[in-house]
Formats: C-alpha cells, structure tokens, sequence
C-alpha cells in the first residue's frame, strides 16, 4: 500500500484520469458518428471515386503517429491550442476516425442496398435511413469501433506528451515522470499502472460480447 500511497503524494492522480478519461470519451463520440457518416456515404455513394476512398482510408490508417507528430504539434501550436483539452480531443478523433471508417464499412457492405431503396420509396432521406434504418443493424460494429477507439485514445503517450505541460496532462504522461535517466521508481509506477488499467480492464469484461459479435458479423457478407 506504501506504492498506492506515495502515487498519490507525488502526482494529482484523480485530475490526470480523469483529463485522460474526458479526452478518451469525447474524441471517441467524434470519431464514431463522423466515422460511421463518413464511412456509409462512401459506401452507399456508387461513384468511380469510392474505390479510391476506400484505398485512401486504408492508407491514411497505416500512417504511424510518429511521423506525423511534429506538423500536429506546430498545428496546434499556430492555432494556440497547446496544452489544453480540446487540442487532445481534435487529434485523437482525427487520427481515430479512419479506423472506425475501416471498421463501419465491412458492416455496411454487408447489408443490403435494397434497404435504403425501401426507405428512400418510403420518403426517407438520406439521413434518416442510415439513423433509424442501418445504425440500428450495424450496432455490434459501432459497439466494435467504440471500445478499440476508446483503448487507442485512452492508452496514448505520444501525442499527449507533445501537445501538454500541466493542466491538459494525461495519466500516461504523469506516470512516465517515475521514470527518468537518473532514476526508476517502479513501485509507484506500477500502482499507477493498475489503476490505469482497471477501467480498461472492467469495460472489456462488459464489452466482451458486442466486441465477439462485431468481429464475427462484419467477417460475414451477404
């Protein structure tokens, strides 16, 4: 208990979690609903230029952080945004959002156009079939995308590190201070460790079934 205790003594633990947990939850909506929008327009468009959209996402999600961390931070830096939440919030949706377009669009391929041919018969716009017609079928996907995004902006040190000092610093950040080139205190850093962990831990537990769905329905077409 002397590690918990001495975690709490040298670092404002709660104020860090919770920048952390307030960053991770508001750029995941983002990225979820300009995601999944992005990702149906592209899919139900039937234009020559899809493919090549498709392409782009794909090649905009393999881009490594790292090589695009220093144009981010003189971005940020330009716009005045620097350690502050909303520059966080801003950079983890945009670099977040093309793996959710990943994701929504083996759902969408998956259900048929048919569907949106009803509704629009129907009266439907555009926007309210996929509201109220297609996010309703593809909620183990969204369920999917929401929990990965979730993990990918609460575990991130990089972009974090670079774009906060003080009142923006994320929990990641904080508990790499334990570690130094003179020092290691590796108690207090593995008691932060665990109580970073466990929210990831318990929403997994929870997840587990929509995660297991998704997965299994988007390898599925037809």
């Amino acid at each position: 208990m002397e590690n918990f205790t001495s975690l709490f003594e040298r670092m404002p633990v709660l104020h860090y979690i919770f920048n952390s947990f307030l960053v991770a939850i508001v750029s995941t909506l983002i990225a979820i609903i300009l995601g999944a929008l992005s990702a149906y327009a592209i899919q139900r468009s039937g234009a020559k230029l899809a493919s090549l959209l498709v392409v782009i996402v794909l090649c905009l999600k393999m881009i490594p952080t790292s090589s695009i961390a220093v144009p981010i931070y003189e971005l940020i830096t330009n716009l005045g945004l620097y350690d502050t939440k909303v520059a966080l919030i801003i950079v983890y949706a945009a670099i977040n959002m093309p793996f959710v377009m990943w994701v929504m669009l083996g759902f969408y391929e998956g259900i048929p156009v048919t569907l949106d041919e009803a509704a629009c018969m129907d009266g439907a716009s555009s926007l309210k079939t996929f509201i109220y017609i297609i996010l309703p079928i593809c909620t183990p996907g969204l369920a999917t995308a929401f929990v990965f995004t979730l993990f990918l902006s609460w575990n991130e040190f990089l972009l974090s590190l670079l774009l906060t000092s003080t009142s923006a610093k994320t929990f990641t950040v904080g508990l790499s201070e334990f570690l130094s080139a003179y020092s290691m205190d590796l108690g207090p850093m593995c008691a932060g460790a665990l109580i970073f962990s466990l929210p990831v831990m318990v929403l997994s537990i929870v997840a587990q079934k929509f995660i297991v769905k998704g997965i299994t329905a988007g390898a599925v077409k037809g």
